[in-house]
């Protein structure tokens, strides 16, 4: 790691934690808020413009699931975000991902793949800005998503939570015009196919010596603070 005097650089190969709080189910700042989600990456690329970093198959995760254990899924959508709900561990298998963010953009772009390295789609996760702090990265999800095919055809993806989330007051009407905006302008760059979604990062491949980030026991330390 290098310091860059605002905060720090991660070097290709380190392993960092990139984490979502709860969804704005708790009084009080952001930063105090439950962490839910919790995925060990490794860093591709850490600079000024771009932060990459791929999650490994076989790597130990962090989700949110219902108090009986149940997946969050398998709640009917009139009740899926207000039936408490814990964390559980849990094992990501398959095709790695690659997530590259940029900062201060209120999305992710994550790339997936099938077997074979057959390239899938891009997928773009509206969230708060990433916030680091000395081991990764943390946001807020947002509900709302894109999927970008390989002909560049695109579509929306999850509107049905992104609106209940706003019924069941998870989501302010701020909030929410916030983030369309912010597809909006997305959707403007998958149009004019600006970056990362011309940059050729579906043809990376993860260095086969890099090892699976180990999930530590005290994952939910050290709440990034969200800027004021």
């Amino acid at each position: 790691m290098a310091g860059t005097g605002e905060h720090t650089r991660w070097a290709p190969g380190d392993h960092i934690l990139w984490r979502y709080r709860d969804k704005g189910s708790d009084d009080g700042p952001a930063d105090a808020t439950p962490l839910r989600i919790c995925r060990p990456v490794t860093v591709v690329q850490d600079t000024e413009d771009l932060l990459a970093v791929w999650m490994a198959p076989g790597t130990e995760c962090v989700r949110p699931v219902l108090a009986s254990g149940a997946e969050v899924h398998t709640e009917p959508l009139a009740t899926r975000y207000t039936v408490p709900r814990t964390t559980d561990r849990y094992t990501w298998w398959g095709m790695g991902v690659l997530k590259l963010a940029r900062p201060g953009e209120p999305w992710s772009v994550w790339l997936f793949w099938d077997r074979g390295w057959v390239f899938r789609n891009w997928y773009v996760n509206f969230e708060e800005p990433l916030t680091r702090w000395s081991s990764g990265v943390d946001s807020e999800d947002h509900f709302l998503d894109i999927s970008v095919s390989p002909d560049r055809s695109w579509k929306w993806l999850d509107e049905d939570e992104f609106a209940q989330a706003q019924r069941v007051g998870l989501m302010d009407p701020g909030t929410a015009g916030r983030v369309r905006r912010a597809g909006r302008a997305a959707v403007s760059v998958i149009e004019a196919w600006g970056s990362p979604f011309r940059d050729g990062w579906e043809h990376w491949r993860p260095d086969p010596a890099w090892p699976v980030p180990a999930l530590p026991d005290d994952w939910d330390r050290t709440r990034a603070r969200t800027p004021s």
